[in-house]
């Protein structure tokens, strides 16, 4: 599976949970970080933490098991590290205060249509 196909997994996962405002940035031309960056909202820190636990389960499913995660236990942002991806979910208060979208605005934004 290619990098982009786990971007695409990551995003339905988090859509699957019922993420809110799901983005999926290429950054591979603008930065050695990552090649993407997915970012989602939860509605809450339960919601966050279910979020980041569908992504992680859907990764180990295809066998892609998670490098780091930091902010579990009721933080307003947790981040998994998937080396080639990196994914953020985040609170609205916590995704606003970042705003990671203006961070990485080089980036490129990919839509797949099954997105919402």
């Amino acid at each position: 599976m290619e990098t982009r196909e786990q971007a695409h997994l990551i995003a339905k996962a988090l859509s699957s949970k019922k993420g809110l405002d799901i983005k999926v940035l290429e950054i591979s031309d603008v930065s050695v970080l990552a090649d993407y960056i997915v970012i989602a909202t939860g509605s809450s820190t339960t919601h966050v933490k279910s979020l980041a636990d569908e992504v992680e389960y859907q990764m180990d499913e295809a066998g892609f098991s998670v490098s780091h995660i930091e902010g579990h236990r009721g933080n307003g942002w947790i981040l998994l590290d998937y080396i080639d991806i990196i994914v953020h979910v985040f609170d609205d208060d916590s995704r606003e205060y970042y705003n990671l979208e203006r961070l990485w605005q080089d980036g490129k934004v990919i839509e797949f249509d099954d997105i919402v």
